[in-house]
């Protein structure tokens, strides 16, 4: 990846993280940690993998995303916004009676957004779905689902790897955010997934491990190897920091769903502000 692709890539991320802490801090509710760690994917699947069109976001072809982990959804908002979905006004409305970005993301009403997700373990079920259908159709859009690593502990996320291998659904494409923290702490001890990858190579994936979803060439050679890959479904398992970008949220699992009050919100605006600035000045 050349330096201008990958100043480009960190600011659309930046822009992303941005949105976050404004969308979560206007709505005084959302969470924030999870979002910031999956900002450098989304920069990375919007600007470089995914074929869509801000102009046409129901245009047939276009790949699908899929957010499992729903609750993430002020970054997958920020990021809509960054590509030209809709107005970035929209994100300081977040949650607001009304509004049209709502807590979870929901397809009826936001352009872009290709399924209406919140309930764990169920996006990646709809994601199979997508991709099942465009097998059967021959249609060559493929689909991505973005999954937290609390998530995986949900049964139905392995009731759907087993129903992807099956099927051969190699048109589908799981990126599992390892920042090894949820809600009530760190995953590992609230009810262990690990190891990740063995558990869906046993389901019949072929599975790429990313040691830093912060570093976008390792992001693009990630993703450069799923897209070589065929016959089987590909789950990319990244290893984030959550709260990535902002200093008091990296690594605090207390940051997973709750909003920062008046003062953090500039903390963490200016934190993101001075790396935007040191970006353009490279």
């Amino acid at each position: 990846m050349d330096k201008a692709q990958k100043k480009h890539l960190q600011l659309f991320a930046n822009h992303v993280r941005q949105g976050v802490i404004e969308g979560t801090y206007h709505a005084k509710a959302g969470h924030p940690g999870g979002s910031l760690s999956i900002a450098d994917t989304l920069a990375y699947l919007y600007e470089t993998e995914m074929c869509v069109d801000p102009a046409n976001p129901a245009w047939p072809q276009r790949d699908r995303l899929v957010l499992s982990k729903g609750h993430a959804c002020p970054a997958l908002y920020a990021a809509l916004a960054e590509k030209g979905f809709f107005d970035k006004s929209e994100l300081l409305k977040l949650r607001h009676i009304g509004a049209m970005l709502q807590g979870h993301p929901d397809m009826k009403n936001i352009p872009g957004i290709d399924m209406s997700t919140g309930s764990l373990g169920q996006g990646i079920s709809a994601a199979c779905g997508m991709a099942l259908s465009a097998k059967v159709s021959g249609d060559a859009f493929r689909v991505f689902a973005i999954l937290g690593d609390g998530e995986i502990q949900e049964g139905q996320v392995w009731e759907a790897a087993m129903f992807a291998a099956h099927h051969h659904l190699d048109n589908l494409v799981a990126i599992v955010d390892n920042n090894n923290l949820q809600i009530d702490g760190e995953v590992g001890k609230v009810c262990s997934p690990y190891p990740i990858d063995e558990k869906f190579r046993a389901f019949g994936w072929d599975v790429i491990v990313m040691d830093d979803a912060h570093d976008f060439d390792k992001i693009e050679a990630a993703f450069t190897e799923a897209r070589a890959l065929s016959g089987r479904p590909v789950v990319i398992i990244q290893t984030s920091v959550k709260g990535k970008g902002v200093s008091y949220m990296e690594n605090v699992a207390d940051w997973h769903g709750k909003a920062p009050g008046k003062e953090l919100y500039e903390q963490a605006m200016a934190q993101l502000r001075e790396e935007e600035r040191k970006l353009e000045e490279e």
